[in-house]
């Protein structure tokens, strides 16, 4: 269904040179200074709310969002509905609870949270090794997806060379925004991606409504016919089924997406670069009518595309229904080959590429930043390392993690990778938000507790997800042929997310027993700072 012709190919190729070039000039005119660490990781907190509030947004909204959550709305309808809510909802979470305490007790990274109270190499190396298990499997999947979806937006041949082609080049962008952008440069990209989001999605749903002469009850009643499912489309069940063990595993799905997406750790980072808390709370505020703005746009995309594409159509493109939004911009502007259609897929096309682009380079410098921060300059330095010296080490891990991410992608491109969309967003719900609310509102949280937490909640996780119905015992499974799933859901959120926490409430409460000095140390620390953190006294 992809219908191609000269002009729209130039076009789009024109929009996609326009669009680096912009967004290159702009990382390198607000990049820091080599040895202005303040600048690189916080953008010396000169952004206004407003503008933070769209970085924070178009961190939060990553490829996955734009693309899958689209796909899944117009595959399972219902299913698809709660998932894109469950989304904004946690960003609502984010703001209420953890926000503006994250901005009180943090600098520039995770790890800066958590050694607060509790300093220490121990602590810092932890903090590196769950932000890099949250963030390089969300990494790989957007740039996994970059080959597909690049390929099919140029009508590329759709084999592994093209395809691979397509990642290094979205790779090699994403490493040179974060080694030259820092958060100020990254937070223009974000900025110029909402917009161009927000624009294009309103002008989609707006056609889309427009062909159902704006009657939202029209539009659904053609989505259940072109879906093929009939009423089905508007139940629970087509995304995983409705038996009870498939009920409890959406349950488990929604669970972790409200818990997780918002604790990973590069939308987290954003908050640290907020003036104060004021300003972070309004920049919240921002952020969340931005997302849900743009979830509800998700909704009204995706049913259209049942509507108007057919699900059968879209899952032959895609099984998993990330082209279903470019599909859907192809029948909008009428017959194909008309300057409408022009526009309106080169609009969606350079949306979806701006996109690919400004989430990895979020995520990567989140990576490289807590190498950088965390793991050099305290856990081997001992916070002694030079600004200078930190900069050159956080510029070239930022290579070092590009290098990885696009090996990675390359390797697993014929893969379903969905399952390290799951593994990041359990990651976050599992490891990330226990550490976080535990260090944050607990006076008796300890070291001991916060790696039990960490290292527990991550290595559940993985041990779950490893022998889960995600990974073998399926047709949609990693690998399909094989059958070693012990465990018989596809999220791990219902059995991780509480082991998370009772891990770090356990290891926290044997701490107490076998070293008692050290956790009166730990609860002096935590009171000393308890006002200025939750009250933001002085």
């Amino acid at each position: 269904m992809n219908e191609f012709n000269s002009g729209t190919q130039a076009t789009v190729l024109l929009l996609f040179t326009t669009l680096v070039t912009v967004t290159l000039l702009m990382c390198v005119m607000a990049g820091p200074d080599r040895d202005d660490l303040e600048n690189f990781y916080t953008g010396y907190l000169k952004l206004t709310p407003f503008r933070n509030g769209l970085a924070i947004a178009g961190d939060y909204i990553s490829a996955a969002t734009v693309l899958s959550t689209t796909g899944i709305v117009a595959l399972t309808g219902y299913d698809g509905y709660v998932l894109a809510v469950s989304t904004a909802l946690s960003l609502v979470l984010l703001m209420f609870l953890l926000a503006e305490p994250l901005r009180n007790a943090g600098r520039f990274t995770m790890g800066d949270v958590l050694a607060r109270t509790m300093p220490g190499r121990a602590v810092r190396v932890a903090a590196c090794v769950v932000t890099l298990s949250a963030t390089l499997p969300f990494l790989v999947v957007q740039l996994s997806g970059a080959g597909s979806l690049l390929t099919f937006i140029l009508d590329l041949p759709h084999v592994t060379g093209a395809r691979t082609v397509c990642i290094v080049i979205v790779g090699t962008l994403m490493i040179i925004y974060a080694a030259l952008g820092g958060m100020r440069g990254t937070a223009l990209i974000q900025m110029i991606k909402i917009v161009i989001l927000l624009g294009t999605s309103t002008a989609v749903g707006a056609l889309v409504l427009n062909r159902f002469d704006w009657s939202p009850g029209a539009m659904l009643r053609a989505a259940q016919h072109g879906s093929g499912a009939g009423s089905a489309f508007l139940q629970q069940g087509l995304e995983l089924g409705t038996s009870t063990s498939e009920r409890l595993d959406f349950i488990g799905l929604q669970i972790t997406v409200v818990l997780g997406v918002a604790c990973l750790p590069h939308i987290t980072m954003r908050l640290y670069s907020a003036q104060d808390v004021p300003a972070v709370r309004r920049s919240m505020s921002w952020a969340v009518g931005t997302v849900t703005t743009f979830c509800l746009l998700v909704i009204v995309m995706g049913t259209g595309a049942a509507a108007l594409v057919g699900s059968r159509s879209i899952a032959e493109a895609d099984p998993q229904g990330r082209t279903s939004v470019l599909m859907l911009s192809q029948l909008l502007g009428g017959a194909p080959g008309s300057m409408a259609t022009t526009l309106v897929y080169s609009a969606v096309a350079g949306m979806v590429f701006i996109t690919l682009l400004s989430s990895v380079a979020g995520m990567t410098l989140a990576a490289a930043s807590s190498l950088a921060h965390d793991l050099f300059a305290h856990a081997m330095r001992r916070g002694q390392a030079q600004p200078r010296t930190e900069m050159t080490v956080a510029a070239w891990t930022s290579v070092a993690v590009g290098a990885v991410a696009i090996g990675l992608s390359i390797l697993v491109q014929n893969w379903n990778v969905g399952v390290l969309t799951t593994l990041a967003f359990c990651m976050g719900a599992s490891a990330v938000a226990p550490a976080l609310t535990y260090s944050l509102f607990w006076r008796g949280f300890t070291r001991t507790g916060l790696l039990a937490a960490l290292y527990g909640g991550a290595a559940c996780v993985l041990l779950l997800l490893v022998f889960s119905k995600a990974v073998s015992g399926t047709p949609a499974a990693v690998f399909p042929n094989a059958d070693f799933a012990l465990f018989p859901l596809q999220s791990t959120g219902l059995v991780s997310v509480p082991f998370g926490y009772l891990a770090g409430w356990l290891g926290s409460r044997l701490d107490h027993r076998r070293r008692a000095a050290d956790s009166r140390e730990h609860r002096r620390l935590y009171e000393e700072s308890e006002a200025r953190l939750l009250a933001a006294a002085e």
